[in-house]
C-alpha cells in the first residue's frame, strides 16, 4: 500500500504500531460477527461478552458497566491509577467505540454476514467502531508489553448510543471518565472514501431531542366537522404549520429543524377521531437556541391546536447536545492521520444535524470526534446511515486502528 507517512519526512523516525496482515482478517471476521448478530440498546450482552473475551486473550482486563453491557479496559495503567484521580497522576487519553445496533431490518443483499436477527441490523456502523477501538486495544498491549507504550490508554465501549438521552451518562456516572483528561471517537461517514477521515473544529454535530404530541377532541361524524373538532385536519396543521411556526422565531442560523417521523390518526373514513398522535425529532446546530428549544416548540404547538379546537399534550425528551470538538484534541487527531497516511487523508467536513451521546462526555473533558471514510472509493453508491442497506468499505477498519494507535502514541509523547 502506497502512502505518505512519517517514514517519508525526513528527519522523523515512523510511528509503531503496524498492523499485521493476520489482525486485519481477525478483525474484519471480528466485526462481521457482529454485523450479523446486532443488539439494541443495553441489550448488548453477546456483543459485550465477545468483547471481553478477545480483551481477556489479550491479556487485558477489562471491566464490564454495572448495566451488564458495555466495557472499560486501561492498558498499561499504574496500579495507582484503579482509584486515583487527583492531579498528581497523569490524565489518560479515552478511546470510545459505541456497540449498540438499530432496530430496522437488514436490507442488504448478497452478503454473507447480512444480519441474522429480524428487524435489527448494524445500519450506523457500530460494528466498525467497536471492531476499530478493539484492534486498537490489541495494538497498544502489544506496544505495552514491548515497552512501547509511553502513557496509559483507556477503551471505552458505550452501549445504548441509539437511545435518547444515551449511554454516554450511565457511562459517566459509571466512572468512564475517571482519571480521564481526553477522549476521542470516531464515526462512519459513508460520504468519505475509505483511507481518509473528515475532521471539523468546534461542532462537528447538531443537538438532538425527540417529540410526540397527543391530540384530543369530542370526535364525530364527517357529515358534521362543524359540530366537534376536526382532528385530523388539526394533526395536519400542526405537522405543517408548527416547523414554518419555528422557522419565524429562532434565528435561522441556528439550524433548528422539526422533523416528523410519524403521524396516526382515525380507523374509518367516515368517522373524526377522537385521537392523533405526531412523533418526531427536534434538532438544532446552536446550543444556546437548543437550551430555548422546549419552550419555543410547546408554545407554537399549543397555539396550532387550540386554533383548531384540539387538545394537546406534548411529551419533549431531551436528547443531546452538539459535538462541539475541542481544537488542540482536534489537531491531535489530523496529526495522527497525516503522520500515518499523509496530509491528504485528513480533509474538512461540514456540520451535520445528525445527534451523537459523545456530546456528554465533552460536557466533563475535552475531546472530539472524527468522521471515518467507509465509502469505497470510486463508488458512486449514494448509501446512507439509518439506511437497512447500509454497508461499509472493511478496509477502513485498519484506518481507524491507524488513526487511534498513532494518536496515543503522540499524546503519550506529548506529556
Amino acid at each position: 500500500m502506497s502512502r505518505e507517512s512519517e517514514a517519508d519526512l525526513p528527519g522523523e523516525a515512523p510511528l509503531p504500531g503496524e498492523l499485521s496482515e493476520a489482525l486485519c482478517a481477525e478483525l474484519i471476521a471480528f466485526r462481521r460477527d457482529l454485523h450479523m448478530h446486532p443488539e439494541l440498546g443495553n441489550q448488548e450482552f453477546r456483543t459485550t461478552a465477545a468483547i471481553r473475551a478477545r480483551l481477556e486473550a489479550a491479556g487485558l482486563e477489562p471491566r464490564v458497566l454495572p448495566g451488564g453491557t458495555g466495557l472499560i479496559c486501561d492498558i498499561g495503567m499504574p496500579a495507582a491509577h484503579a482509584s486515583a484521580t487527583s492531579g498528581a497522576v497523569r490524565p489518560v487519553l479515552a478511546i470510545r467505540a459505541d456497540i449498540d445496533a438499530l432496530p430496522i431490518p437488514d436490507a442488504k443483499a448478497g452478503v454473507p454476514y447480512r444480519s441474522t436477527v429480524p428487524d435489527r441490523a448494524h445500519a450506523c456502523g457500530h460494528d466498525v467502531h467497536t471492531t476499530t477501538v478493539l484492534g486498537t486495544g490489541l495494538v497498544l498491549a502489544e506496544l505495552h508489553r514491548e515497552g512501547l507504550l509511553p502513557a496509559p490508554v483507556r477503551l471505552l465501549f458505550q452501549p445504548a448510543e441509539e437511545v435518547l438521552p444515551g449511554g454516554a451518562a450511565d457511562a459517566i456516572v459509571a466512572g468512564a471518565l475517571d482519571g480521564v483528561g481526553r477522549i476521542i471517537a470516531v464515526h462512519c461517514d459513508p460520504r468519505v472514501d475509505a483511507g481518509k477521515i473528515g475532521l471539523r473544529p468546534g461542532a462537528i454535530t447538531s443537538a438532538c431531542d425527540r417529540l410526540e404530541v397527543f391530540l384530543d377532541g369530542p370526535g364525530g361524524h364527517t357529515a358534521r366537522p362543524h359540530l366537534t373538532t376536526d382532528l385530523v385536519t388539526a394533526v395536519a396543521r400542526v405537522a405543517s404549520d408548527v416547523p414554518a411556526l419555528l422557522a419565524r422565531r429562532i434565528d435561522a442560523r441556528a439550524g433548528l429543524a422539526l422533523t416528523w417521523g410519524r403521524i396516526e390518526s382515525g380507523h374509518a373514513c367516515n368517522v373524526i377521531p377522537m385521537h392523533a398522535e405526531l412523533a418526531g425529532t427536534v434538532r438544532c446546530l446552536d446550543l444556546s437556541a437548543w437550551r430555548d428549544a422546549p419552550d419555543l416548540v410547546h408554545a407554537a404547538i399549543d397555539e396550532v391546536a387550540t386554533l383548531h379546537g384540539a387538545k394537546s399534550e406534548i411529551n419533549y425528551v431531551r436528547g443531546v447536545p452538539p459535538v462541539v470538538n475541542d481544537p488542540a484534541v482536534t489537531e491531535l487527531l489530523r496529526d495522527a492521520m497525516t503522520a500515518r497516511r499523509g496530509p491528504f487523508s485528513v480533509e474538512d467536513t461540514e456540520q451535520s444535524l445528525g445527534g451523537e451521546d459523545f456530546s456528554w462526555y465533552l460536557e466533563h473533558v475535552p475531546g472530539a470526534m472524527a468522521r471515518l471514510g467507509v465509502r469505497t472509493p470510486g463508488s458512486h453508491a449514494r448509501l446512507d446511515l439509518h439506511r437497512g442497506d447500509f454497508d461499509a468499505d472493511e478496509s477502513a477498519i485498519k484506518v481507524g486502528v491507524e488513526l487511534f494507535t498513532a494518536a496515543a502514541l503522540l499524546d503519550g509523547n506529548r506529556s
